[in-house]
């Protein structure tokens, strides 16, 4: 059933930049019109509404791995693989509301998750560990849809990867640097259509290029029963349990959502997550039956390198199906690159901005301020691609992304809902989980490292803060200063330093 198809290189050129010069007149026109200075370039003057919060919501959360390790994990481990990565994907980001709900209360004005951090326990060690940690997670989601954009174009059309790393870096960089969250949040919604719509047509017309859903069940059923059973046990511990946990620490622990809390007027915070993550469902269950085709006909990974991921392009460019479909195959899942890296972009932009820059040069006069945050796009996306080249394993990076956020799960909860929490619980959780869980998991076994990673940040902040002196932390003290500051209009976000503090005025270029 499998043929080679002969897709000429041009048209893999011709969709990745096309893609971006769309991207970019978008971007040019929301900058004429939207963007002003830092403040609007970081946080949209916190006027998203809910349909632009939703949009930009499911496409940065409809990255690569949703669109391809969905197929992969439905190849791999059948039913049950489609089942364990699909059903924690929208419950992480409904999962977010009580945590922005708590937040937008406690600090309505915030900017990053990193802020809310400071102000908690003006601890700069912990302050330090909690940036680190953000900005690791965001390179990490950077790395993994430039790996999945190289996978994509290098499987369907053989162009080289060096090759489509430059134009993707580029394309994305350039039309992020324009317009930061606003570009993000516009061009977000716009590919959110591009990918919904093209995921349904493009599965249907594979189910019925290989004879209807009814052959292929047959045809797995045959191979093996229980490759049709949700509730697989080896799934779960093969990667279930491990990808839950990491896909609820991502929405939690990623400043990409926490810029969308605050930059969402306040009244549609609750039902942009609620919404998001409820529509996000039907992109990988979609795509996800491309894997379970794969395993239908009798695909052999060995013939695509080895890498699970690139079940879903290979299976797409060998079928014989009609250039369209697979056009649209290709610009679905460059559109899931192209938002979730500038998703992150932006959200890198406002931690650069006001957690690094502004506290250590608090007189930094705006027009520099806003050249660095746009410069720090280019910085991260130009080390980014070399760790691409590396040539790390797909399914491998998303894991171990997984596994290093798990571990500032617990503590940032803790932090935001328990009052006895201290910054040396909070510390030590974090540091003594990667220093103790991430070995094991890599040397012994990826789900009992993963549960180490996890119990250890759960049980040393609440032992550490049980036995701990200090009194419990005031959180209408934040919202009395927030809300003192607001009346004086002179917003301040408080430095690493805990006895400096930068004026909001020259975040949004009022100085």
């Amino acid at each position: 059933m499998l043929q080679t198809n002969n897709i000429e290189p041009y048209i893999g050129y011709v969709l990745m930049v096309g893609l971006g010069l769309i991207m970019l007149f978008i971007a040019l026109a929301v900058r004429k019109s939207l963007v002003r200075n830092t403040h609007d370039f970081i946080i949209a003057d916190r006027k998203i509404g809910l349909g632009f919060g939703v949009g930009s919501v499911i496409a940065v959360w409809t990255w690569a791995m949703a669109v391809m390790m969905s197929s992969g994990q439905a190849y791999t481990w059948g039913l049950s693989g489609l089942f364990w990565f699909t059903v924690p994907n929208g419950i992480a980001v409904m999962a977010m509301v009580p945590f922005a709900i708590k937040l937008r209360k406690v600090i309505p004005n915030g900017y990053t998750i990193t802020g809310f951090i400071r102000s908690r326990f003006q601890n700069r060690p912990a302050l330090i560990i909690a940036i680190i940690g953000m900005i690791f997670g965001i390179f990490l989601e950077i790395i993994i849809n430039l790996k999945g954009a190289v996978l994509l174009i290098q499987t369907i059309f053989g162009i080289k990867e060096i090759v489509v790393l430059a134009i993707v870096i580029f394309i994305v960089t350039v039309y992020s640097y324009f317009g930061g969250i606003w570009t993000s949040a516009i061009t977000a919604t716009i590919n959110t259509l591009f990918i919904t719509v093209p995921a349904a047509v493009v599965t249907l017309y594979v189910l019925y290029k290989v004879g209807g859903a009814g052959f292929i069940f047959d045809t797995i059923k045959k191979q093996d029963p229980e490759l049709l059973s949700i509730f697989r046990p080896e799934a779960a511990a093969g990667f279930g349990i491990t990808l839950a946990l990491g896909l609820l620490a991502s929405t939690v622990a990623d400043q990409t959502f926490w810029q969308k809390v605050w930059a969402i007027k306040p009244k549609y915070v609750k039902r942009t997550f609620i919404w998001a993550g409820a529509w996000f469902y039907p992109i990988p269950i979609a795509i996800g039956l491309l894997g379970l085709v794969a395993l239908g006909i009798g695909l052999n990974l060995d013939d695509i390198g080895g890498d699970a991921a690139a079940v879903g392009p290979y299976l797409i460019s060998h079928l014989g199906l009609p250039l369209i479909i697979i056009i649209l195959y290709v610009l679905l899942v460059l559109n899931a690159c192209y938002s979730t890296i500038d998703g992150a972009f932006s959200a890198l932009s406002s931690l650069v901005a006001v957690d690094i820059v502004k506290p250590l040069w608090p007189n930094l006069a705006e027009k520099r301020l806003f050249a660095v945050t746009k410069l720090s796009i280019i910085a991260c996306a130009f080390v980014a691609g070399l760790i691409v080249m590396s040539g790390v394993n797909f399914v491998s990076l998303v894991l171990t992304t997984y596994a290093i956020k798990t571990s500032l799960l617990i503590p940032l909860v803790l932090a935001i809902f328990w009052r006895r929490l201290t910054s040396k619980g909070f510390l030590w959780g974090i540091v003594l989980s990667i220093a103790i869980g991430l070995p094991i998991r890599i040397i012994y076994d990826e789900l009992l490292g993963t549960l180490v990673i996890f119990g250890i940040s759960a049980v040393v902040p609440i032992v550490w803060s049980l036995i701990s002196k200090e009194k419990p932390f005031d959180f209408s003290v934040l919202r009395n200063t927030e809300q003192l500051s607001v009346a004086e209009a002179d917003q301040t976000v408080p430095s690493i330093v805990a006895s400096t503090t930068v004026s909001n005025k020259s975040i949004r270029g009022e100085a």
